[in-house]
């Protein structure tokens, strides 16, 4: 007869198998609670921030052949995320702007992500802040799991399905704000202007801050309040936040007609792949228990003084083969699951077209990625400013080599 020790061994290993389908708990505190202003801050103690739009790994093949992930689901993600994020940040009242940008900008904070994983049941972000000093607040990887049951009651702007994310994540940048002087606060805005006069006209204000090895920058000197050259600069910076407050618009516009979409997908992405979990477990257990009565008949045929004629092993063994063939069918239906995820994939695609942007009152043709239209719009405000000070104009290569 059949080994005990053999036996246990195969359920031992048909457990564990099994067991290895099961996915990690992500780090994220469950239902955790926005972190939110006591009172109405003034000026002096507001940060800006710019959210730069994020980035993502690249995906692997096992990711877009078997789960159904695609490019274009993961560029709308790395504009959605970074929305969603910003009007989090906005409800605690611990800022002054927030901000999306398609590049580095310029402000106060500026806060990056890199997608690490989603597939709409789990979600990784990394996470890391700067303010304009070059001090690392922090960088943070964020690991949520959600359930089908989390996209009931999503609403845009306000709850995500992965709000804990966003949630911790705003926390975190308000923990580390609220340890912050003063002076600090001070010092912190005072260089994000400096910076910018920097990047505008390098050769009457690049002196003005000093950087370190490390990339942090001090103070060297101030120019004058009433500095004419200074007041013109506040005046281009404040023409930069209008556009990005227009590209802004455009973000918004498209997050709000992506929520829909994305939020259906999502849904829509973890049943099949729940489904398609499923069918393989299922499959996966016909074929180890298939293997096991063909081990236990081949054992058993061995043994033939013990059973006399019996025909048990060879019904052990054609039952064993029939388990195992039906296992491989089974296997087979993934591949149903895995088309529709494919199909979902593209619809998603279809409805996740970028919109035009508008820039005061005209529709501007943008060429190139957001990135580079951001860029040719910092150049535009170098001409700008130059043309109206008679400043030479200095071209983005030589900005980046004599930045301080």
């Amino acid at each position: 007869m059949t080994s005990p020790r053999l036996s246990i061994g195969l359920i031992l290993g048909i457990a564990l198998l099994l067991g290895g389908c099961a996915s990690g708990m992500g780090n994220v505190p469950d239902r955790a609670r926005p972190m939110m202003a006591a009172a109405e801050l003034a000026d002096s103690e507001l940060l800006d921030v710019t959210i730069s739009v994020f980035d993502s790994a690249e995906l692997s093949e096992k990711e877009k052949t078997r789960l159904g992930l695609s490019e274009e689901i993961r560029r709308a993600e790395e504009r959605f995320m970074p929305v969603h994020l910003k009007y989090t940040m906005q409800r605690s009242g611990y800022w002054g702007a927030v901000r999306v940008v398609p590049g580095e900008g310029n402000a106060d904070v500026r806060v990056e992500g890199t997608i690490r994983y989603s597939d709409g049941e789990h979600l990784a972000l990394r996470i890391r802040a700067t303010d304009a000093r070059g001090v690392p607040w922090f960088e943070k990887t964020y690991s949520e799991n959600v359930r089908p049951a989390d996209y009931a009651g999503i609403v845009p702007e306000k709850k995500d399905a992965f709000q804990d994310t966003y949630t911790t994540i705003a926390n975190d940048l308000v923990v580390y704000r609220n340890h912050l002087t003063a002076e600090e606060l001070q010092n912190i805005r005072r260089i994000a202007e400096l910076r910018f006069a920097a990047e505008m006209a390098p050769d009457a204000f690049s002196g003005d801050l000093a950087q370190d090895a490390a990339g942090r920058y001090r103070v060297r000197r101030l120019p004058a309040a009433d500095d004419p050259m200074l007041r013109r600069i506040r005046a281009v910076r404040g023409r930069d936040a209008m556009l990005v407050d227009t590209i802004n618009d455009y973000y918004d516009a498209y997050y709000r007609d992506l929520w829909q979409p994305y939020a259906d997908w999502r849904v829509e992405h973890g049943k099949e792949v729940a489904a398609m979990r499923e069918v393989e477990k299922e499959a996966l257990t016909r074929k180890l228990l298939g293997i096991a009565a063909i081990a236990g008949g081949v054992l058993l045929s061995t043994r033939d003084n013990s059973l006399g004629n019996s025909s048990l092993p060879d019904v052990m063994i054609m039952g064993g083969a029939a388990a195992v063939y039906s296992g491989f069918q089974r296997s087979k239906d993934t591949i149903i699951h895995r088309d529709a995820i494919a199909e979902l994939s593209t619809s998603f695609s279809a409805e996740a077209e970028p919109l035009v942007v508008e820039v005061e009152g005209e529709t501007v043709r943008l060429t190139g990625s957001a990135e580079e239209q951001y860029a040719q719009w910092r150049s535009l405000l170098r001409t700008i400013y130059g043309s109206e000070t008679g400043l030479p104009v200095t071209n983005e290569a030589d900005r980046k080599k004599n930045a301080p």
